[in-house]
Order: C-alpha cells, then sequence, then structure tokens
C-alpha cells in the first residue's frame, strides 16, 4: 500500500479531530506549511526498529501508540524491538557493519559517527523538519550531521539531575543545597558520616556513568581534547578533577565501581543511597508504588554544583534515529520518521515521557510537561544546555570512539579505586585517547 502527502495529512487531520494531543501550541502546524518532503512506502514494506528500552513506561507506550497510528495510515508494519542501554550500541554497531539486521535505531551520543556511511541521508528531511520547527537544539543537532549532512535524526535529550533526600541533607547540616563542587563534597562528607551515603556510578554505564564522568572533568576546567582534535587530558586541570573525584568516591556506598545505568535507581529507592543523579525516571518509579511514599514526599532535584570552571556544564544523555543504508525500504523508513515527528504525535511522545525526554525541535519547548511538576524543573532545559561529549573538538568517529571505549569513566575508575593513581590514570586515558584521535 502506497502513502502520499496528501494522505499522510489528511490522515494526521483526522486523528487531531479525533481527540489526538491537541495541547495549546498550534500542533499541526509544521506539517501543513511549506514544502514538506514527500515519501512514499516501497510496495510490500514493513520496517523493524531496535530502540533502548524504557525507564518511564509510558514513554514506550506513546511511541508505540504514535507507531501503530503510523502503520494504520500507511499500511506498513513496524516492528520496535527494545534492548538494555548497555547492549544497543553493539548490536547497532554490529548491524551497520554487517550490513543486515533492524533497519532504524535509536542509538546514543555520537555512535552514528562510527560508520556514516552504512546510513541513509536525512538531509532533505532533517533540514526540512528544523525550519519548520523554530530550529534544532544546537549540541543535539550536532551529534546527528556529519559534514553538513543528517546522518541520523535528533531525537531527544535525556537529562541528568541530582537527586537527593531533602531531610538527610538537613541532617548532615545543610539547610539548602550547595551550589558549588566544594560545598558539594562537604555534603557528601556528612551524609556518610550520618549513615546516608551518597552514590554515583564509576562503573561503564552508557549514561549515567558517562554523565558523571564527563561533569567530574568538564566542571573542573579538563577536556579530552582542544579546537584542533589533538589530546589534551593530561593536564592540572584533569589532575584537579580526579582528585576531587577520588575524595568525593570515599564519601560513597561500596561498589559504585560496578554500577551500569540501573543501579543508581535502585540504590536510591531502595533507601541505600541518599544522593545521586538521574533521569526523571526514578521519581515516577517512587510515585507509582504506594511503599515509595515517605522516599517520594523526601525527593529533590537539583542541577549539578559548578565547579572552579565558574559555569555549569554537563553532559547528558542524547539520543538519535538512523536509519541503515542496508534497508530495503528507505521511504517507508523516511515516511515513519516524518510522521513521528509531526507536531501531534511529537508532542504526544514528550508529554508520555513525563520530562524525561528533552525534545530536539525548539518549537516543542512549550509542551506543558515542562511545568506541570516542580521536580521537572532541572530537566526542562537538557536540550538547550548540554555539551556535546567530544567537547571540545569535532565530532566524528573518533569522540565515539572515545567514548564507547569508556576512556574518560575509566580513568576516574581506575584512580578512585586505587587501581592507578593519578596520574597513571590520566596517562593511560591519554594513551587510549591518542589511538582514536589521530591529528
Amino acid at each position: 500500500m502506497s502513502i502520499n502527502r496528501r494522505k499522510l495529512l489528511t490522515t494526521s487531520a483526522g486523528l487531531l479531530a479525533a481527540g489526538a494531543f491537541t495541547g495549546p501550541f498550534g500542533l499541526g502546524r509544521a506539517f501543513a506549511q511549506g514544502a514538506a518532503p514527500t515519501y512514499t512506502p516501497e510496495e510490500g514494506a514493513s520496517l523493524r526498529l531496535l530502540r533502548w528500552a524504557p525507564f518511564v513506561p509510558a514513554e514506550e507506550e506513546a511511541w508505540l501508540a504514535n507507531t501503530k497510528k503510523f502503520t494504520e495510515a500507511t499500511g506498513v508494519e513496524v516492528r520496535v524491538d527494545k534492548e538494555s542501554w548497555e547492549d544497543v550500541r553493539p548490536k547497532a554497531a554490529v548491524a551497520a557493519n554487517v550490513g543486515s539486521g533492524p533497519d532504524m535505531v535509536m542509538s546514543w551520543f555520537d555512535d552514528p559517527q562510527q560508520y556514516p556511511d552504512k546510513l541513509v541521508d536525512l538531509t532533505e528531511l532533517g533540514t526540512y523538519l528544523g525550519e519548520a520547527n523554530g530550529g534544532w537544539y544546537e549540541g543535539i543537532e550536532s551529534y546527528a550531521k556529519r559534514d553538513g549532512k543528517f546522518i541520523a535524526m535528533p531525537l531527544c535529550a535525556i537529562g541528568n539531575a541530582i537527586v537527593y533526600r531533602d531531610s538527610h541533607m538537613k541532617a548532615a547540616g545543610f539547610s539548602e543545597f550547595p551550589k558549588d563542587t566544594a560545598g558539594f563534597l562537604e555534603l557528601c562528607k556528612g551524609l556518610q558520616a550520618k549513615g546516608t551515603p551518597a552514590g554515583f556510578p564509576h562503573g561503564k554505564a552508557v549514561g549515567d556513568g558517562n554523565n558523571y564522568a564527563h561533569w567530574l572533568l568538564w566542571s573542573h576546567g579538563g577536556k579530552m581534547v582542544d579546537e584542533s582534535g589533538a589530546v589534551t587530558i593530561n593536564s592540572p586541570e584533569t589532575l584537579a578533577a580526579v582528585n576531587y573525584a577520588i575524595e568525593l568516591y570515599k564519601t560513597f556506598i561500596p561498589g559504585t565501581e560496578s554500577w551500569q545505568d540501573v543501579n543508581n535507581n535502585r540504590a536510591f529507592l531502595a533507601g541505600q543511597v541518599s544522593l545521586t543523579a538521574n533521569g526523571v525516571s526514578v521519581y515516577y518509579a517512587a510515585k507509582k508504588d504506594p511503599a515509595m511514599k515517605e522516599i517520594l514526599d523526601d525527593m529533590r532535584s537539583v542541577n549539578f554544583p559548578i565547579g572552579p570552571v565558574g559555569e555549569s556544564v554537563e553532559l547528558h544523555q542524547t539520543s538519535t534515529l538512523s536509519v541503515f543504508a542496508h534497508t530495503k525500504f528507505p521511504e517507508a523508513a523516511k515516511a515513519y520518521i516524518q510522521f513521528m515527528y509531526q507536531a501531534d504525535n511529537m508532542n504526544a511522545w514528550i508529554q508520555g515521557a513525563s520530562a524525561y525526554c528533552c525534545q530536539p525541535l525548539k518549537a516543542f519547548a512549550s509542551n506543558p510537561v515542562w511545568t506541570a511538576d516542580p521536580f521537572h524543573a532541572p530537566y526542562a532545559r537538557a536540550s538547550e544546555t548540554l555539551r556535546p561529549n567530544g567537547y571540545a573538538g569535532p565530532l566524528g568517529a573518533a569522540s565515539a570512539g572515545t567514548m564507547a571505549d569508556y576512556v574518560l569513566v575509566d580513568m576516574f575508575a581506575e584512580a578512585v579505586t586505587g587501581q592507578s593513581t593519578a596520574e597513571e590514570a590520566i596517562t593511560n586515558a591519554e594513551r587510549r585517547a591518542n589511538r582514536y584521535y589521530r591529528v
């Protein structure tokens, strides 16, 4: 069954009239004006999408509901497979390099930069969507582009923020959350002394481990590479960051060196730690469980403290949506993406994600989810404030490979656990990074 632009627009308008998400901010505008691209699915097309396992079930439900609407509108069946966060990256890389498997993937950070020649060019659609929706947020867009072309579609930033127990903070002697890294260390010492410690992942956690490690580095003025891509990790600023991490680690609950993305959620909700960093998902996990009422009522969120660098610098988990070049149905895949980014569908997904997924396009910043709950506030500007992991150099195969190999995460883990001295850990990271950055 084929579909043209007129039918796609008519179907979408009907869905809006039938009561699909109809918020107060001009839904349907983007695809009702301008020269929208036309993608006619191939005869007999079907698609398979590999995506990450959800931490907010309603997010996945909204995505699947939009997918069902697409199938009803086009006749194109879309199979959605989900894998753990840690497994998406290797499975996507295998599919790209072998040339078989899923047609599309929701991947992490600059993963598409590792195999740009294995992906369908989405420049026409990416350019149109940006122009029709107030522009892409620069940080998210940079992950999806190579040499000025869209090799993927920017999908979302998953905001990361400090989550803590208010009563435990006060018991540790603080009336308000410290705004700088020095005060933050003192708070963590106080929490430990009271038997209510903090905990941050030093394990190979795709999201939380990378978010924490990059904040440690950047907040002290360190960076993996300079503007030209030359490795500059071996610096006084990095040494200061590592030494700070060593002191902070001393206040943590034991075992954080093996934590992955699920562990800090579980530890916080189990009452094992009083402070960690996470997406808004940990809040909603507590809300749906009556047994968590005491923790829920005591839970607060705040952005990461500011370090010696003097400004807020954070890495937020970022996801992109790519189409593999081996797909037999590239037009169907483009039609699917176009449909999912239509204003009513995109807003329904953002709403369903309950502040977990921050919009990639500026037109969706007025989604009411961001003001629906004060707990959402630290997550609301994730797309606007994120710094790409390849800072300060260009994104590409080197930045993607360095992150995928956990070079920065391992540097901190080696030092805080005493496996290496701070200087040795930095030298090891420098050596490993230079394998990817050859300038």
